[in-house]
């Protein structure tokens, strides 16, 4: 069955951009201080959320095809759908990240100052400059291509075998992806961490933790089955997916219920550990965030740990769109508001707050990525005709 965008869809994707760009022009004309930190720090909180949706939604397919699952064929576009974001998320990461290095790091990331590694200056930090054999603008660069160079490659491979499964069939092209899902796999338990302490614990580059790479992977893995749920919910209120059922829906509820939990266990863990020992150098991070963001941050955590728990726990409540829906959506604002306080926090401190062009900048990419995902699942039949599990996840029944 094939997918058209309604007018509707088109035009509530259009008044997102609209108002956000609005939003964003005039919270960034208006702000007094910190203007370009300011605008950066947005820019990355949300040019790194959507990338990393994508990213993670390209992850799940990867971990598919490596299990050979069979279940998940008959959602499997949804999946490709909102993968298909991440080559415009590689665009709007390489220019944020793009302005902020020709800015020597926009007071973001300090450590691309030369002026916190120049012994003579006032500015320098031996902290710092311990750490300028890893972190310094060239090999800061050579990693980020490097990780967005092979995710890009891995997301043209997965959606061109898929499209041509459609067309010869056969099983030459299941086993081509499940070599190259695994593979994937192996670069990514790799990159997931090192791009995470490049792109966001840099940020508090005094601090560090060796559970962050993980707890960030949760975080934006939840986001992805968020955004695979609701798509497909999407669908089927339209009508389409017609071989998709109460199991389908079932398991990536379970998929939603199940990464909140690793999520909480994450920050449950690292937030223990770094409290309990109560070294200076370690509960600055949290000391920054507690004092100043008390009700947002533990806000944040009740809202990303308790809705699931509460509602999502019942097999009913998994199979239900409208609770799925609810929660899904309160579950993907609580993580937004994570990588929010991950970013601007460790980069602006107690000098930020929440205004037009914080409330703008999401608005804006969301309208962008929504539309990106609707134009992704036009451009190809809902289910895929000739994968060789899909009749075992049309008859899937849990």
């Amino acid at each position: 069955m094939e997918f058209k965008i309604s007018n509707r869809a088109k035009l509530v994707t259009l008044s997102l951009i609209v108002v956000g760009a609005l939003f964003t022009l005039i919270g960034a004309f208006t702000m007094e201080e910190h203007g370009l930190q300011r605008f950066l720090a947005s820019s990355l909180t949300n040019s790194f959320f959507f990338f990393a949706i994508g990213l993670l939604a390209l992850f799940f397919l990867a971990l598919q095809y490596a299990t050979e699952t069979a279940w998940y064929v008959s959602v499997k576009r949804m999946i490709e759908a909102v993968a298909g974001y991440l080559p415009y998320g590689i665009l709007f990461l390489i220019i944020t990240l793009g302005v902020i290095t020709l800015y020597d790091g926009a007071h973001i990331y300090i450590w691309m100052d030369p002026e916190y590694t120049n012994p003579s200056s006032h500015h320098y930090d031996a902290i710092i400059d311990g750490k300028s054999a890893y972190l310094n603008k060239g090999f800061f660069w050579i990693r980020t291509v490097a990780y967005l160079a092979t995710y890009y490659l891995f997301y043209l491979g997965f959606r061109k075998r898929s499209l041509e499964e459609d067309r010869v069939g056969g099983t030459a092209i299941h086993f081509k992806n499940y070599k190259k899902g695994a593979t994937f796999l192996v670069f990514f338990a790799v990159f997931s961490s090192t791009q995470t302490w490049d792109w966001i614990m840099s940020i508090d580059v005094h601090w560090f933790s060796t559970l962050f790479g993980w707890y960030v992977f949760a975080g934006m893995w939840c986001s992805a089955m968020v955004v695979i749920i609701l798509v497909t919910l999407y669908l089927k209120r339209l009508g389409y997916l017609p071989r998709v059922n109460d199991s389908h829906i079932h398991d990536i509820g379970k998929w939603i219920f199940a990464t909140s939990f690793l999520w909480s266990y994450m920050w449950f863990s690292q937030f223990m550990l770094i409290w309990y020992a109560n070294m200076p150098e370690e509960v600055t991070y949290y000391i920054a965030r507690i004092e100043d963001y008390k009700l947002m941050y533990f806000g944040m955590f009740i809202v990303n740990f308790a809705f699931p728990m509460l509602i999502l726990m019942s097999r009913d409540a998994k199979r239900n769109a409208g609770i799925l829906s609810f929660v899904g959506l309160i579950i993907l604002a609580g993580h937004w508001m994570d990588v929010y306080l991950m970013v601007t926090v460790g980069s602006m401190g107690p000098t930020s707050h929440f205004g037009l062009l914080e409330l703008g900048m999401p608005l804006l990419i969301l309208g962008f990525f929504i539309r990106v995902i609707l134009l992704n699942l036009s451009k190809a039949p809902l289910t895929p005709v000739n994968h060789p599990y899909l009749d075992e996840s049309i008859h899937h029944e849990i």
